[in-house]
């Protein structure tokens, strides 16, 4: 699934080909994407003509910003967007597209068909259920030692769990958890209202630094992400536990072991991030 640094490695690019651009006619091929308004027929008609002024992001979330209404766009687990040409090929995994004044299309594609899509009004945007609950961006100026301290201080769940919900910090998903542990020196079976002030300190400065260079690097490609212009990311490289299972450790040499924590395949080093009693 795209984590925030690939989102917005994706809005950066749509918002460089697509701002100013007019849609003169949305057609969709698969309904259940989607999600708001539930008619279809009424989906196309609002968006017919709207110009995109500009795109952001929040969390995992894209919202293009149009002359009256805000689209919400979740990507899931495969979602991808392409601009193409109007008389090129469509592929079979193509279910929304958009057709522009400049003649090209913006192509909406989901293999397994999970993404979802609202178009709803700029007064219900501050409430909408997809943003409302959602926690401070991972960036410093949203994100403090006092705010985490605040949100994890009665959270009974393991850290790892605690770094997936979405309404405690926004964006990250499982190799971005692993990878802020790791560099944190906390283990992902700690649980979350057990951690020192120290801890606090490294994992705030952790979320911060590994969230900032992924940005940077252009997100994570580990199977089938790439950017609008088919661009990989780069910060696959720089992983030090994600898929490392059987490898040494960077630090120490330990080998990398993969356990199941919170549901979720969950990658560490034994030593350098060991179980303390305070977990």
């Amino acid at each position: 699934m795209p984590e925030l640094p690939e989102v917005e490695s994706v809005r950066e690019g749509l918002e460089r080909l697509l701002k100013g651009r007019r849609i003169t006619e949305a057609i969709v091929l698969w309904d259940r994407i989607i999600a708001e308004p539930k008619e279809i027929n009424q989906f196309k008609n609002e968006i017919k003509d709207q110009i995109i002024h500009s795109i952001d992001r929040r969390g995992k979330f894209l919202l293009f910003n149009l002359t009256d209404f805000v689209l919400i766009s979740h990507l899931r687990m495969e979602g991808k967007y392409r601009i193409e040409k109007s008389n090129s090929s469509i592929s079979k995994h193509t279910h929304v597209i958009f057709k522009l004044d400049s003649g090209e299309e913006l192509r909406y594609l989901d293999v397994r068909k999970f993404g979802r899509m609202s178009l709803v009004s700029y007064k219900a945007i501050a409430k909408h259920p997809s943003l409302i609950k959602l926690g401070p961006e991972p960036i410093k100026e949203a994100l403090t030692i006092e705010a985490l301290s605040q949100a994890l201080k009665k959270r009974k769940k393991t850290i790892k769990a605690t770094l997936l919900d979405q309404s405690v910090v926004a964006g990250i998903g499982n190799i971005y958890a692993d990878e802020i542990l790791f560099n944190a020196k906390i283990h992902p079976s700690r649980k979350a209202n057990t951690l020192t002030k120290s801890e606090l300190s490294r994992l705030t400065y952790s979320i911060l630094e590994i969230i900032d260079k992924a940005v940077k690097a252009g997100g994570t490609t580990i199977r089938t992400y790439e950017n609008v212009f088919g661009e990989l990311g780069n910060y696959q490289s720089n992983l030090k536990v994600y898929g490392r299972t059987g490898l040494p450790c960077v630090r120490c040499q330990t080998i990398i072991e993969k356990i199941k924590v919170a549901q979720r395949g969950t990658h560490l080093c034994p030593n350098c991030q060991k179980l303390t009693s305070e977990g």
